[in-house]
């Protein structure tokens, strides 16, 4: 965790670069820093996942209407003001990228935060330990 989930609709993808926004967002992830100056988010756990919906109802079916949800989700013990700043880091990163889709076509963009009160958090992979500091 955190895990940032896009879910779009298909026409997105003949008209924006969906792998490039997925890596200007991780590392947005990345570069933010706590009150302290610690980084947020661990490297290894930071997971930016994009997928086109297969079926899909934009507004009012008048026209070819685009759709990108991001959600957020994080482990609880953020401060509520490194949520929202993470939140209007991402927002200002995906508006600069798409910023050449908006000139062209309206697009309907929502990012959610969510923090997470989990009954059950597994992580039992191998990642983690490829960016432990000694």
């Amino acid at each position: 965790m955190p895990h940032l989930v896009i879910l779009y609709t298909p026409q997105l993808d003949a008209e924006a670069d969906m792998g490039a926004l997925c890596r200007r967002l991780a590392d947005t992830m990345l570069s933010l820093r706590d009150e302290q100056g610690a980084p947020v988010f661990p490297t290894g756990g930071t997971r930016v996942l994009a997928y086109p919906a297969a079926h899909h109802a934009v507004a009012d079916g008048s026209g070819d209407h685009a759709f990108c949800w991001f959600n957020l989700r994080m482990g609880r013990g953020r401060s509520d003001a490194v949520q929202r700043a993470a939140g209007e880091a991402l927002v200002a990163a995906a508006r600069d990228h798409l910023a050449p889709l908006l000139a062209r076509r309206p697009v309907g963009l929502t990012l959610q935060v969510d923090v997470g009160a989990e009954v059950f958090d597994a992580k039992f992979g191998n990642l983690h330990p490829l960016f432990a500091r000694p």
